[in-house]
C-alpha cells in the first residue's frame, strides 16, 4: 500500500522537477536529431533507443507535445520550434483520423498546448495562427465524437479502434478534445444537418464508462472491488446490450491493468476541474450540476483509493494487479517496487499518469472545501512524483533516449524489450510515460512557482 508522506509540498519537489526538465532537454534534442520521420512515430525504447511499433498511431502527439511542455517549463525556444514545426508538418492526419480513440492524446498535446500558450501570452501567435490551432481543435473534437456507438437508456460511447462493440478505459482522457471543441462553440453535424452536442457526448461517454468499466463494490460480479477498472467493456452493437469485461493489455478482464486504472483516475479528475467551471445551465439536459459532479467525484475517489491500496509503498505499481508472477514476490505491497525482479514488470508510466490524477483530485477537493480529503490525495500524488523523479526511474544517462525508465507497453503480446541477463522487461521508456512525467512535473512546477494552474481547457473569461 502506498505510504503517503503528508509533509511533502510543491516547493519541496521543485528541485526534482527542475532536474527532470534539465534531463528532458537532452532527451528531446537528441531524439529530434536522430529520428527519421519516415519510420513513423516513436513509441518505446529498445536498449535505450526509441523505435516504432505499429498498432495504432497514438504517440506522435506525445513526441511534439513533450517539446512544447519543455518550453513551457524552461523557455527553451529550440524545443518550442520542434513542437511547433512538428505539429504543423506531421499532425494534420491525426486531426482527421476517424479510426482511433486517441484524439485527446495526439491533438490536445500539440495543438491544444500551443493554443494554451498563445492564450497565456507565453508565445507570440497572430490571429491566423491562433485560428489555425482552433480549427484543428474544433475538427478533432467533432471527429472523435463521431466515432460513436449508441446504447439504450440514453447512454453511448466513443468506441475504440477495436470496433463499435468496444469501450476502452483510455478514452476518458480523449474527452479533452470534445471539451475544448465544445468550448470553442463547435458541434458535430450529422445526417440532415442535425447538430450533435459534443458536451452531451462527453457526459454520456463518461457515464457509460463509469457504469461498465469502473467497479464500486456493489456486487456486480465475483470480482467487484471498489475502484477496480476493466480496461475494456464489450457490447452487442445490434441491440446495445452489455456482454462482458475485456482487456487488451492487462492480464485478464477480472484483474486491473494499472495503466487503465491510471487513465480513469486522471481522466475523471481533470474533467471534474473542467465541469466545475461551467454554469449550472449547461447541465440542464443531464440533471443537476451537483449530481453530475458527484458522479465524476465518486469515480475519481474510488479509483484513487484503489490505486493507493494496491500499489507498493513508493507509489510505482506493477503492470497488473492480478499478474500471475506477483505470487512469487511475497509481501510486495509492503515494500518499494522492484523493477529488477525476475517475475513481473512494474509500469512507471501508470505511476506518472496516476500521480497527476491524484494531485488534480486533491486540488479539486480543496477547492470544494474538502480540505482533509484534498490534502490526502495531494500528498499521495506528490509521494508518487518524488519516487518517479529519482533513481532508479529518472533516466540520467545521455546515451538513453528515454526520460522515465521501467515503462511497459503490451506485456501479454511480449512487445517490451527484455535486456540480456534479465527475465522480464525493465530499463526502457515510452512516449506516453515520458510525456506524462513532463506534464506532472510542469503541474508541480507551476504550483511551486505560483504560476497559473495548468489545465487543458479554456477559462470562463476566454469563452464569455
Amino acid at each position: 500500500m502506498l505510504r503517503i508522506d503528508h509533509s511533502l509540498t510543491y516547493p519541496a519537489l521543485r528541485p526534482q522537477a527542475e532536474r527532470l526538465f534539465e534531463l528532458s532537454a537532452q532527451k528531446i534534442h537528441a531524439l529530434q536529431k536522430a529520428w527519421d520521420p519516415a519510420r513513423g512515430a516513436p513509441v518505446f525504447t529498445v536498449a535505450g533507443r526509441y523505435t516504432s511499433r505499429g498498432w495504432t498511431e497514438w504517440t506522435q502527439g506525445f513526441q511534439f507535445g513533450s517539446a512544447i511542455l519543455q518550453f513551457d517549463a524552461t523557455d527553451d525556444v529550440r524545443a518550442l520550434g520542434i513542437g511547433r514545426i512538428g505539429t504543423i508538418r506531421h499532425m494534420a492526419s491525426h486531426v482527421s483520423h476517424v479510426g482511433v480513440h486517441d484524439h485527446g492524446f495526439n491533438n490536445v498535446s500539440t495543438y491544444g498546448n500551443l493554443h494554451r500558450l498563445a492564450r497565456e501570452g507565453r508565445i507570440s501567435a497572430d490571429g491566423d495562427e491562433l485560428r489555425f490551432y482552433e480549427l484543428a481543435l474544433k475538427v478533432s473534437g467533432a471527429i472523435q465524437a463521431a466515432r460513436w456507438t449508441d446504447l439504450p437508456d440514453g447512454l453511448g460511447y466513443i468506441h475504440s479502434f477495436n470496433g463499435p462493440h468496444s469501450l476502452f478505459a483510455d478514452t476518458i482522457r480523449s474527452l479533452r478534445s470534445l471539451a475544448i471543441s465544445h468550448q470553442l462553440g463547435h458541434v458535430l453535424m450529422g445526417e440532415r444537418d442535425r447538430k450533435i452536442s459534443l458536451f452531451d457526448r462527453l457526459l454520456r461517454h463518461a457515464e457509460t464508462t463509469a457504469r461498465y468499466n469502473v467497479y464500486f463494490g456493489a456486487g456486480r460480479d465475483r470480482y467487484d472491488v471498489r475502484g477496480r477498472v476493466a480496461h475494456e467493456s464489450i457490447f452487442n452493437p445490434n441491440d446495445g446490450s452489455y456482454r462482458c469485461p475485456g482487456s487488451q493489455q492487462g492480464y485478464s478482464p477480472f484483474s486491473t491493468w494499472t495503466r487503465g486504472l491510471a487513465w480513469i483516475l486522471c481522466g475523471y479528475a481533470e474533467q471534474l476541474e473542467f465541469l466545475r467551471t461551467l454554469p449550472a445551465a449547461a447541465f440542464k439536459d443531464h440533471g443537476a450540476k451537483d449530481r453530475v459532479l458527484g458522479r465524476f467525484l465518486a469515480v475519481a475517489r474510488a479509483t484513487a483509493d484503489f490505486f493507493i491500496q494496491t500499489t507498493p509503498v513508493d507509489g510505482i505499481p506493477y503492470w497488473d494487479t492480478g499478474a500471475p508472477g506477483l505470487i512469487h514476490l511475497g509481501d510486495y505491497l509492503d515494500r518499494p517496487a522492484d523493477p529488477f525482479n525476475d517475475h513481473e514488470p512494474v509500469d512507471s508510466s501508470a505511476a506518472a499518469i496516476a500521480a497527476q490524477g491524484l494531485i488534480r483530485l486533491g486540488h479539486h477537493l480543496r477547492s470544494a472545501r474538502e480540505a482533509k480529503f484534498g490534502a490526502h490525495y495531494l500528498a499521495a500524488g506528490l509521494t508518487v512524483a518524488r519516487t518517479l523523479f529519482s533513481d532508479p526511474y529518472l533516466s540520467v544517462s545521455p546515451k538513453h533516449q528515454g526520460l522515465i525508465l521501467h515503462s511497459v507497453y503490451h506485456r501479454p503480446n511480449g512487445w517490451d524489450h527484455v535486456p540480456a541477463g534479465r527475465k522480464i522487461p525493465c530499463g526502457e521508456s515510452s512516449m506516453w510515460g515520458d510525456y506524462h512525467a513532463r506534464e506532472l512535473a510542469l503541474l508541480i512546477l507551476r504550483l511551486a512557482r505560483r504560476q497559473p494552474y495548468y489545465v487543458f481547457y479554456l477559462n470562463r473569461a476566454e469563452v464569455a
